[in-house]
């Protein structure tokens, strides 16, 4: 064998007992890519709202990556990404008065915002996540449409005929992301 490729397969064996290793070592490896940021708080606001909160975790997830900062080329605002129309909505049913659309980036209130947002969402849909999910995205006069007119029926199996792509795509990545937080922390 060529002295090269040996020490080419040295340095390739040595590199996976050392990733072994490591992965063996921490268990929960796995966690490093799903976090619980704001943990304390999500627990609390899911509790309050009555929703999963692995399912907020999953779409803050997708949304933000998890960066309080974050705001979308439309104007969506905070670790959730809510959109101003939706946030001053949800304002406005929740008697708050004085909402500034600045305080999304606050964890607190867009935690808050969009867990009630989400019981509601649900709520609509008989507690279908798939729906749930696309309505986040979509909005929910669409998700609707889609339904009535038998576009999609909001089966898991049936992402595909999601006629957005975008949201087809947010969709799947959520529901994705919502598993892998059920197995790694139930």
């Amino acid at each position: 064998m060529p002295k090269g490729r040996s020490r080419l397969s040295t340095i390739l064996w040595v590199t996976i007992l050392l990733f072994l290793a490591v992965v063996l070592s921490f268990p929960k490896w796995i966690t490093v890519f799903y976090p619980l940021p704001h943990q304390e708080l999500i627990f609390r606001e899911a509790k309050e709202h009555n929703v999963d909160p692995y399912l907020v975790f999953a779409i803050i997830r997708a949304e933000s990556k998890y960066q309080n900062a974050a705001e979308s080329s439309v104007g969506a605002k905070g670790l959730m990404q809510i959109m101003p129309e939706t946030a001053n909505w949800i304002a406005e049913q929740n008697g708050i008065e004085d909402f500034t659309l600045q305080e999304l980036h606050q964890p607190e209130v867009n935690i808050r915002f969009g867990c009630w947002y989400l019981h509601n969402l649900s709520a609509e849909f008989d507690g279908n996540v798939p729906l749930t999910v696309a309505s986040y995205n979509a909005g929910r006069g669409k998700v609707q449409e889609w339904l009535v007119g038998g576009t999609w029926n909001g089966e898991p199996e049936d992402i595909d005929r999601i006629p957005f792509p975008e949201t087809r795509q947010y969709t799947r990545n959520v529901l994705k992301n919502y598993e892998a937080y059920q197995a790694i922390y139930e």
